[in-house]
């Protein structure tokens, strides 16, 4: 396999700093950049609504991005949905699901905010019964407590396909399976699972997938809800305005029945675009290949940490590069700006999931490193030799 490193204009920008805050964002290659601005300089004019030829040229790059964007996750481009980001499409999800038959709303404490502040605000509303199964010491739910708490007045789950603190990896088809048997529906939090291991929608019986453009080398500003076609009249548009419409009166409007009845307006289309490339340019790297070198730099990294003497939150083996850590006695941010200070880039706080956090231990947040298919195992070893810098201030 080539050394796409060449590829991202970041790294030669800056080529002394080590970019481990990918659970944050990611860099993006040339060909994502080179196609967000060839729709300024391409196509330029509006989709879905004028007749000339600049118009028909961004529509077909239009159509072709949300094939692309939906064949990426084993969906129908009938049921994908241009989004700015995962929590927006979580929102979607939250504020347009029909909960008059059933009312009951299951997820983790695990979750981050953007799963849980749309659905706690539906329980404050007095709309939704809400249930938070907690986790055990190592961030993670087990299917006992699953399978205790979605029974058949469960309208839906939600939660995520990889964690956005621990690395750890949900059994997404068993618990597909699980709500279904109880005549319920899931919705997953694909934000750091998608960019990270294959994700098939149709194969894991995904009925809500939320996932960002910015995760995986995309642009941001983009995300998208893909579904099957078939469930798009079951949520009610949160958003209306332009294009959401078959025809409109003073006296009523017509809500479109395909997935345009929720993207109001004129959309981020050299997003949509870029978002498009990005997963072109994965789809040629090979998930499998994702996925395989994810675990490599997981394995590393937790060596890396726990070789330092500081604490890993989750577990040790896990499937994706995603590794938070606190030294005893270190304040995370001090930590992460010591690191800095080495040029290794990473992030501390709650990473918008402080009840987990607080949960497994980190009351006072941690820090977080992350790696991605341009790391390599040799800035692993150069962050192992800072971890041990910064060690000594905390023997």
């Amino acid at each position: 396999m080539k050394d796409i490193r060449a590829d991202f204009p970041m790294l030669k920008k800056y080529p002394k700093i080590i970019y481990f805050d990918n659970a944050c964002t990611a860099l993006k290659p040339q060909s994502v950049i080179d196609a967000v601005v060839g729709y300024y300089t391409e196509f330029g004019a509006c989709g879905g609504r004028s007749s000339h030829q600049l118009a028909r040229k961004t529509n077909n790059k239009l159509d072709e991005s949300r094939e692309k964007v939906a064949k990426f996750v084993n969906a129908d481009p009938e049921g994908l949905v241009w989004t700015r980001n995962a929590t927006e499409s979580l929102n979607l999800v939250a504020s347009s699901f029909d909960f008059s038959q059933k009312r009951k709303v299951v997820t983790t404490v695990m979750e981050h905010h953007s799963v849980l502040l749309p659905f706690m605000k539906l329980r404050d509303q007095g709309k939704i019964d809400l249930e938070i199964l907690p986790c055990d010491e190592y961030g993670e739910v087990s299917m006992e407590k699953w399978s205790s708490a979605v029974d058949n007045e469960c309208a839906l789950i939600v939660t995520n396909s990889w964690n956005n603190t621990t690395g750890g990896e949900n059994n997404i088809s068993e618990l597909s399976k699980l709500v279904h048997d109880n005549g319920g529906l899931i919705c997953v939090d694909g934000a750091q699972g998608v960019p990270h291991h294959k994700t098939d929608l149709k194969g894991e019986n995904i009925d809500f997938l939320c996932f960002s453009g910015h995760k995986m080398l995309g642009p941001t500003g983009i995300g998208a809800l893909a579904m099957r076609k078939e469930d798009i009249p079951k949520l009610k548009p949160f958003i209306v305005g332009g294009g959401t419409v078959m025809k409109t009166s003073t006296e009523q409007a017509e809500s479109a029945t395909d997935q345009t009845r929720f993207e109001a307006g004129i959309q981020h289309y050299a997003g949509i675009i870029g978002f498009a490339a990005a997963c072109d340019y994965l789809s040629d790297y090979g998930m499998e290949n994702v996925e395989k070198l994810e675990r490599t730099f997981a394995n590393a990294i937790v060596s890396s940490i726990v070789n330092a003497g500081a604490t890993v939150y989750g577990k040790h083996n896990r499937a994706g590069a995603v590794c938070s850590f606190n030294f005893k006695g270190g304040k995370p941010h001090d930590v992460a700006l010591m690191l800095d200070k080495e040029n290794i880039a990473l992030r501390s706080g709650f990473f918008c999931a402080q009840p987990g956090l607080e949960a497994i231990g980190a009351a006072s947040g941690a820090v977080r490193a992350s790696a991605y298919i341009y790391n390599t195992l040799d800035e692993v070893k150069k962050f192992s030799e800072a971890l041990e810098k910064v060690s000594i201030l905390y023997g």
